[in-house]
């Protein structure tokens, strides 16, 4: 949720109070009906009568136009202000704005009409873009209010450098033709814009006057015919409120690019039939997440296009995460280091409870590739995803999911103060800012927000789920957020109705009074780390655990027993009525697939009242995620192809004709709502990144923004959405919208064969035996001669298990024929066979097996151990330290030290105190990672800037010692 301030820094009180301001402001009087003149003096033929300006935009009359010098290095819009107050407005009245501009540069301003006071309420918000010559701007609006001190507003600053604004020929005045938004819908053949799979459904929607069935046809690239049918007539569909037919034109099975479908004369846009358009968008939806991050510079080697500095690190004029006091007011006193984490939205705001459901939805992606098995853990591996973690052996998507969970993890109250255990609602800005706004040009004050219950299950359930998924891969941090799931779990019984305001200034309220869906979330991913009793009880007892939580609605992060309901099917557990859960889980795919059957759109969110909410994108989507599950479960084709299907709507299918994914298709979103991706006023940025998810239509009134006041009254459910950057409640993205689509994408990439030869249907070779090395009290490693294919699509990778007593546990997907065990208990033996995969999916029959038994604990002379990694790119470069205790004594304030040989330099570090003096940098523990049990582990990273060449350090201290 990311509002943008419609307030004038200045406060028009204090306008007409005279106050501190430099004001030319000469009184006026104003027109006596609505359709006379309201502005005063707005040929400035009487100089500066009527007029005003802020301090620091000096103004006056040159060559019969009112010309201001804008100071340059402000952040927001408001910050520089031309205007004239006691604009006289009538309710249900239509006016027209008119003036003529010019700027000595390019650049995009603000033309408001508000009320003066807060909650500066705007009843027109444009954002005119200058030039050098004048331009006349006309912009027509209906008044909200009846009021005699409106306020016109001419929103000036934000720019770099400092400019000139000339004005001329302002005019207001009433009795304009209401305005109408009327979007441009396209052809009204409505199809998938991006494409269908050659095997799955293809439907579409025509929209048209006829009542009766009409014919079709399905051309190929070269316009020629390949397949024709009947439309079937389905009425007036309430949720667009048009005439419809479908298309049905699934019997089709050829492949090709360019296809478009013809029906009453009408031609849609193009399209593909193929899969391999869903393996980029499970790389794009997954790929928004890096540019996302606060905290961390954004390298335009990595994300081109998207490189930015670090956001909220405390270098100027940020003041910083990495020490944010509580708010004031709050009841808490201390400082947290917050840094890191994902911006929530097209804000800067961090929130837990949105953090919470967008992390475990990330790590599921990965998770399904644990137990599904149609699943494809190669295309998730390391060095798959635009991430600066690389070669690191674990999976990009969770090297991405972990950049949020740390954060996550920070929010928890410490020991020792009030409410220790609970996790802060919320961090934000003090106010809200403009757009647009850098995260690294924030100058706003932060706090933490009070913490609540809901914020503090969402640790507890995110907690369990990283325990399990991160335990292959890094013991220590998988223990880490096991203790904080805990140690949250018993605070929230604690404290079990601390609830968020419904209020929100800087940031959004998130507020949930009701946190049954949180207890059964959080106790069903307690239960699935741990197996203990307590948690069992405490799923089989919660009223969510047999309710039916697959609402028409769908779910979010205010309705989050669906992820519980849904890992307790799909991950192996003991849970006593697993059955039952499955089935309901296959009940709830059952209700989403009969609205989509009952919908001429094909949609599959039928909502009881009828209204499209906030975010409706999102709801279509978990609806679809849980036709995913059903599928995993039951291996139903149904299932599957319902998840395919609901994707036409998000990608054109739909009554805007309108792909709401950026970068896919005709006529795809482009202007979502954020400060940084903001090239719609600031030809300097870039739009969002493809595979980024808008909110979609929003029909809940209540909520709008001006823009959406402004153009969209009256709308049906479908037409509630503008493509506008000032829309954020129909047009924003959020990370927890985007979550569900990364889900959805992903799982249609694995049911096209990931990209393989859809030929292939040759095994690879089994690999060689598997050897074990290296071999410690927690840890070993494997390596095995390679497998050969000969299928045509080539090895893609192996899958390494661990053999139970129950039969086979996958722990691992290397690419290459070696894998790293962590987390093995001391003295325990051990037994491991791998299995090869093609780019095909065919997998090869399993390798001889290894047996092996861990060294006892404390074995080896080595009290510590160094594990350095660096990504680099061209200047700069992101290095990762892990620091080990191979000791049998804990190492207690560690400080870790070491020396650059080639004159790198550091410039940002977390997870540690970082410091750099000639060429020694050290590295000190934070509150929470100070001390290192025997065996355990830390990790902290860094960015730094090298030239010529960036080796690895020649040797490594911890607290004086030297490490191996």
């Amino acid at each position: 949720m990311s509002p943008v301030s419609p307030r004038v820094r200045h406060a028009a009180g204090a306008v007409t109070a005279a106050s501190a301001l430099a004001l030319s402001l000469l009184a006026g009087a104003p027109a006596a009906a609505d359709e006379a003149e309201q502005v005063v003096n707005g040929g400035f033929d009487n100089g500066t009568t009527g007029w005003w300006h802020t301090e620091n935009t000096p103004a006056e009359v040159v060559d019969g136009r009112l010309c201001a010098e804008v100071e340059g290095g402000t952040v927001n819009a408001w910050d520089a202000i031309v205007g004239q107050d006691d604009i006289n407005l009538t309710e249900g009245e239509s006016y027209e704005l008119t003036f003529t501009a010019s700027a000595t540069t390019d650049v995009a301003v603000r033309a408001l009409v508000q009320e003066p006071v807060e909650p500066y309420t705007a009843y027109l918000a444009e954002r005119p873009v200058l030039s050098g010559e004048a331009q006349t701007f006309s912009y027509v609006f209906t008044s909200g209010a009846t009021r005699d001190d409106a306020q016109l507003a001419f929103q000036l600053g934000g720019a770099d450098e400092a400019w000139t604004f000339c004005l001329d020929d302002v005019s207001l005045t009433g009795g304009a033709e209401p305005p109408v938004y009327d979007p441009d819908t396209g052809p009204p053949v409505r199809v998938n814009q991006v494409g269908y799979l050659p095997d799955g459904p293809k439907n579409a929607t025509l929209v048209t006057e006829a009542t009766s069935a009409l014919p079709w046809e399905l051309a190929d690239a070269s316009g020629e015919v390949v397949a024709e049918g009947q439309t079937v007539p389905e009425g007036e569909d309430p949720s667009s409120g048009e005439n419809v037919h479908s298309i049905d034109f699934g019997d089709y099975t050829g492949e090709g690019t360019g296809y478009t479908l013809t029906a009453d004369g009408a031609t849609s846009h193009p399209f593909d039939i193929s899969g391999a358009f869903y393996e980029d968008l499970r790389v794009d939806s997954l790929s928004l997440y890096y540019p996302q991050r606060s905290g961390i510079e954004i390298s335009d080697e990595i994300m081109p296009g998207y490189g930015r500095e670090a956001g909220h690190v405390g270098v100027p004029p940020n003041q910083g995460d990495t020490s944010v006091p509580c708010a004031p007011g709050s009841g808490c006193d201390y400082e947290l280091d917050v840094s890191g984490g994902w911006y929530d939205a097209g804000d800067h705001g961090k929130y837990v409870v949105n953090g919470g459901i967008s992390a475990s939805q990330i790590m599921s992606v990965w998770e399904r590739t644990t137990y599904a098995d149609t699943a494809r853990p190669d295309r998730l591996g390391d060095n798959t995803l635009p991430v600066p973690e690389h070669d690191n052996g674990v999976p990009d998507v969770l090297d991405e999911a972990r950049w949020e969970m740390e954060f996550l993890l920070s929010m928890q109250v410490p020991e020792g103060e009030e409410l220790a255990g609970m996790a802060h609602h919320k961090i934000h800005d003090a106010e809200w800012t403009g757009l647009p706004l850098m995260p690294a040009d924030d100058p706003q004050p932060r706090y933490l927000q009070p913490p609540s219950t809901a914020a503090t299950l969402n640790l507890a359930a995110t907690g369990a789920q990283c325990a399990r998924v991160f335990e292959p891969y890094d013991a220590d941090f998988a223990a880490r957020c096991l203790a904080a799931a805990e140690t949250a779990w018993q605070a929230a019984l604690d404290n079990p109705e601390i609830y968020a305001p419904a209020t929100g200034v800087g940031g959004g309220p998130y507020n949930d009074d009701n946190v049954e869906d949180e207890f059964y979330w959080a106790a069903a991913e307690l239960f699935l780390a741990t197996g203990e009793q307590s948690y069992e009880d405490a799923v089989m007892d919660s009223p969510q655990h047999t309710a039916d939580v697959f609402t028409a609605a769908g779910a979010s992060w205010g309705a989050v027993a669906p992820l519980g309901r849904m890992n307790l099917a799909a991950v192996p557990n003991d849970l006593p009525d697993r059955d039952r859960v499955a089935e309901s889980v296959v009940a709830g795919a059952d209700q989403y697939l009969e609205a989509m059957a009952e919908h001429p759109y094909g949609l599959p969110y039928a909502p009881e009242d009828g209204e499209f909410v906030w975010g409706s994108n999102s709801q279509v989507l978990n609806n679809m995620v849980v036709m995913a599950a059903a599928f995993d479960l039951t291996g139903d084709r149904v299932y599957r192809d319902g998840v395919v299907e609901g994707m036409d709507y998000i990608l054109g299918r739909n009554a805007l004709n309108q792909s709401y994914v950026t970068g896919y298709g005709e006529n795809a979103a482009e202007n979502q709502h954020s400060r940084w991706y903001a090239h719609q006023l600031d030809p300097d940025l870039p739009n969002p990144p493809p595979g980024t998810l808008s909110g979609g239509p929003n029909s809940v009134e209540s909520t709008w923004d001006p823009v959406a006041q402004e153009n969209l009254e009256g709308c049906a459910p479908q037409f509630c959405y503008i493509d506008d950057i000032e829309s954020w409640a129909t047009n924003e993205l959020t990370i927890n919208w985007n979550a569900p689509l990364a889900i959805v994408s992903s799982f249609i990439a694995d049911q096209t064969g990931g990209g393989g030869d859809p030929e292939d249907r040759t095994p690879p070779s089994a690999p060689g035996a598997p050897t074990a090395s290296d071999i410690t009290a927690d840890g070993a490693v494997l390596s095995w001669d390679a497998a050969t294919d000969e299928g045509g699509s080539g090895l893609a990778g192996y899958d390494v298990y661990r053999q139970t007593g129950e039969g086979a546990e996958r722990v691992g997907s290397p690419e290459e024929p070696e894998f790293a065990l962590s987390g093995l208990e001391p003295e325990t033996e051990y037994t491991y066979h791998v299995v090869a995969r093609d780019g095909a999916g065919n997998e090869s029959e399993p390798s001889a097996s290894v047996t092996f038994t861990t060294a006892p604990e404390g074995g080896g002379d080595a009290t510590c151990a160094v594990d350095y990694r660096t990504h680099d790119w061209s200047g700069g470069f992101t290095g990762s330290v892990t620091v080990t205790n191979t000791g049998e004594e804990p190492i207690r304030a560690w400080e870790l030290a070491f020396d650059f040989t080639a004159g790198q330099t550091l410039t940002h570090g977390w997870s540690a105190e970082w410091a750099q003096r000639g060429t020694t940098v050290t590295a000190k523990g934070m509150s929470w990672n100070r001390d290192i049990a025997p065996g355990a582990s830390v990790t902290a990273g860094f960015n730094g800037r090298w030239n010529g060449s960036n080796p690895a350090p020649e040797e490594f201290t911890v607290n004086g010692e030297s490490c191996a």
